[in-house]
């Protein structure tokens, strides 16, 4: 038996899981679980690293107290946010959530310096103003004193894995989702960075995972000691949690199916081995995201379940607090195809007073107005499962593929309601699970590095047989 810590952080709460993988099955336990809240300060919206760092530790104890000899320890977290470094090695302040509002009509901005035809044909990025390009453009455009002090910048995954071991990287598939990596190159563009007035200096080596050499190094006895941890293996995963999310997809044959990792963000598409930078791929705004074995995750980022989780806090304010299944459980009862949103409004993009936001939008489209909680998740889900269908047909004219299946995976995937309307919106076998696909992804990710596994094939084809996966198929199909 071999044992693997994963720590796994998404935009509502974190964990650390300890795999243990034999020949025939990956099982997880989930050690340590804690919330993930954003913190206002003024008018900045800022992660709470620190608090992250100590639930982190807390867990990676948890973790080495069961006496396991541990094989490896890797991080993974949503996208494009960063800390910045001073010379030194001391973090520069706390990094910002991609939620806030400093980069409102910042890619305007950066597209007048820069077309944006130019930026996607070398970095195959969807244009989102969250992207780091346009974080550190609102920044510079601030004259911001943090930005002229850095000395290296590090997204969360490299940030938690340098203060383990004191290794400075940027990891390629989170680097790959901040508008400036270049796609084909697989490493910084030098055209970006210039127009932007960024140096190349300020990024370190790029570390590309699942491979014999993906490593950070080691938990340092700083760090180590106190957990039980020093000289644990720190390996690079895909620290996207996407890319790790996707590794775990058991699917082991073919290429008709698509992946949507659904969870506060949907990420909706599939896996080539080159980027696809046609005018069509640009015009529909795909992104080309790095996965791992030297795919690419050609996808669309949809705006998922962060509008019921927004809906949900909002009622609470309210007195009114209901759980994921009693929601869930009055939308199948809702009536069907009430209203219609687009998910990707930028209305729905900031915090707060989304039911609001919501209803606004259905009264500038002549639309009803949902009327109860019920009503409101209905209205979300089926918009979801209506961009799914368009985003699949972008998917199939810019590859030439025919899809069959949808593998669902992720916290999302345990929404039955959204998973059917997915099968019917689509036409497609919806294949649903593992829940736990990015701790299972990045786990696999470990395993191959070490050795444990001999390829990530291998490790699909083994959560194949062992994971729980539901099946969904269209109704009247």
């Amino acid at each position: 038996m071999a044992y693997f810590i994963a720590v796994d952080l998404g935009a509502e709460s974190g964990r650390v899981i300890l795999g243990a993988l034999s020949d025939s099955a990956l099982e997880l336990t989930e050690l340590h679980r804690f919330p993930n809240i954003p913190v206002a300060v003024g008018k900045t919206l800022h992660w709470d690293i620190l608090r992250l760092w100590h639930e982190i530790q807390a867990g990676v104890a948890k973790a080495t107290g069961l006496g396991h000899k541990i094989e490896g320890l890797a991080m993974d977290t949503w996208g494009v946010d960063f800390g910045l470094m001073a010379g030194d090695g001391s973090l520069l302040g706390n990094p910002v959530c991609y939620r806030d509002a400093r980069t409102v009509g910042m890619p305007g901005k950066v597209f007048a310096k820069l077309a944006k035809e130019r930026i996607y044909a070398a970095t195959g990025i969807q244009t989102m103003p969250l992207n780091t390009l346009f974080q550190l453009a609102a920044m510079r455009e601030a004259d911001s004193p943090l930005l002229k002090a850095a000395d290296k910048l590090l997204f969360i995954p490299d940030l938690l894995s340098y203060w383990f071991t004191g290794t400075m990287a940027n990891e390629y598939t989170f680097a790959s989702t901040s508008q400036m990596l270049d796609a084909r190159k697989r490493a910084w563009s030098g055209e970006i960075l210039g127009h932007l007035g960024i140096p190349a200096g300020l990024f370190p080596k790029i570390i590309f995972p699942g491979r014999a050499d993906s490593r950070w190094g080691t938990v340092r006895a700083e760090v180590g000691d106190a957990l039980g941890a020093t000289g644990i293996p720190v390996l690079a995963v895909g620290s996207h949690d996407t890319a790790s999310a996707v590794a775990a997809i058991p699917a082991t044959t073919g290429d008709d199916w698509l992946f949507l990792s659904s969870g506060t963000w949907s990420l909706l598409g599939v896996e080539v081995r080159e980027p696809v930078l046609t005018a069509k791929a640009a015009e529909y705004d795909l992104t080309n995201e790095g996965g791992l074995d030297g795919t690419i995750r050609l996808l669309k980022n949809i705006a998922g379940l962060w509008l019921v989780q927004e809906c949900k806090r909002a009622w609470a304010r309210e007195g009114k607090e209901y759980d994921y299944t009693t929601l869930t459980k009055m939308a199948e009862a809702a009536p069907a195809h009430f209203a219609a949103i687009d998910p990707a409004d930028g209305a729905f993009a900031s915090p707060g007073e989304m039911p609001r936001k919501i209803a606004e939008a259905c009264r500038r489209t002549g639309q009803r107005v949902p009327d109860s909680p019920g009503v409101m998740v209905r209205v979300i889900l089926e918009s979801l499962a209506a961009t799914y269908a368009k985003v699949m047909g972008m998917l199939q004219e810019v590859t030439g593929r025919k899809f069959g299946h949808l593998h669902i995976v992720g916290g999302g995937s345990q929404n039955d309601l959204l998973n059917q309307l997915a099968a019917d919106a689509t036409g497609l076998v919806v294949h649903a699970g593992p829940v736990e696909a990015t701790a299972l992804g990045n786990i696999v990710s470990q395993a191959v590095t070490t050795g444990h596994l001999g390829s990530l094939a291998a490790g699909r084809e083994l959560i194949a047989r062992t994971a729980r996966v539901r099946e969904f198929r269209p109704r009247g199909a």
